[in-house]
């Protein structure tokens, strides 16, 4: 789950707390291009803050418009469905692309025990699915997988799982230019280095960092189906001993830095020694990254961090096999 997300949940949980009315946004439907995918969410407050977005910004100035008052929010109880960009003038009014239309769930002052239960269960990594009814009754459930959000226009059925997280191997220049794009793209990032002097050299506001060797940290870490990891420390005690606790977890990516042969020596050492074997070894994404040319620290971690997102998002990027020798020598 996106960061953002979440970070809406919590605003509008904080908000009804405090006895604030307030109001939330899902995008429900699109038909056409649309700014914000199905599931994007945001959430209003009577005095006007907004946290989220449902679009570029038209739709969010129209809704702060309509619903400026704390009594409007008190006259319009339970749900509401609206819709923008119904014909192409409006979708040009509202920034919508190629005549694209946005269908949004409207829910009024949501309960703050609900959403506090839901922000606690996701903060303990377990996945959820939450039911909103027309009248703004909502229902909790914990799943073992998350299913695409439904909306027959009675009944929103959505899908809730943990922030994305990265566990990065190795505090080199590469793990601050790598862990900075994670944090940008909603991550939570642990950097992992039992070299003591390497780890107080890593700077990155945002981070958590830990000291243990490598194995324990990924115990530590707990992977889970948002998660990913990445080893960068080119020294094969370190970097060995992370992936081989990796590859059996529930990361949704496993990548380690790295040429060519010094892959195919990590792969030949671990299948040798430590009872691998090519199909639990297919999870290891090595050499790292998507080929972009990369040389630099900074592009190599773009590159990288392009390989995740795509993973993440349900893209096959291009296929190792296929790329150039270029992003890291051994």
């Amino acid at each position: 789950m996106d960061s953002i997300d979440i970070a809406v949940l919590r605003t509008l949980r904080d908000w009804r707390t405090a006895g604030r009315q307030a109001m939330l946004a899902t995008v429900t439907k699109t038909w056409g291009s649309s700014p914000r995918p199905v599931g994007a969410m945001m959430a209003l407050c009577e005095d006007g803050l907004v946290s989220g977005s449902v679009s570029g910004g038209c739709i969010e100035d129209d809704l702060i418009r309509r619903y400026a008052s704390p009594d409007s929010f008190a006259s319009n109880v339970g749900t509401r469905v609206v819709r923008y960009g119904i014909d192409a003038e409006e979708a040009h009014r509202f920034g919508l692309p190629c005549g694209g239309t946005l269908e949004l769930l409207l829910e009024f002052n949501p309960e703050a025990a609900s959403l506090d239960q839901l922000v606690q269960e996701l903060d303990a990594g377990n996945l959820m699915q939450r039911t909103v009814n027309n009248d703004g009754q909502m229902t909790l459930e914990k799943v073992n997988a998350i299913t695409p959000l439904s909306f027959d226009g009675q009944r929103l059925t959505i899908g809730f799982g943990p922030q994305y997280r990265m566990l990065l191997i190795g505090a080199g220049p590469l793990a601050a230019y790598l862990s900075t794009m994670a944090l940008f793209n909603g991550f939570a990032v642990t950097v992992c280095d039992p070299r003591v002097e390497q780890l107080d050299a890593l700077t990155v506001a945002g981070i958590q960092k830990t000291s243990a060797m490598p194995d324990d940290a990924v115990v530590q870490f707990s992977p889970d189906k948002s998660s990913c990891i990445v080893a960068l420390s080119h020294d094969p005690k370190l970097d060995d001993l992370a992936l081989l606790e990796a590859l059996h977890s529930q990361a949704f990516y496993i990548g380690a830095i790295g040429s060519r042969r010094s892959s195919n020596n990590r792969r030949e050492r671990m299948m040798t020694h430590f009872a691998e074997t090519e199909a639990s070894l297919q999870r290891l994404h090595s050499p790292v990254g998507i080929y972009i040319g990369s040389k630099t620290p900074a592009e190599i971690a773009v590159s990288i961090m392009a390989e995740i997102i795509a993973f993440k998002n349900g893209v096959q990027p291009l296929h190792p096999a296929i790329r150039p020798e270029i992003l890291a020598t051994a």
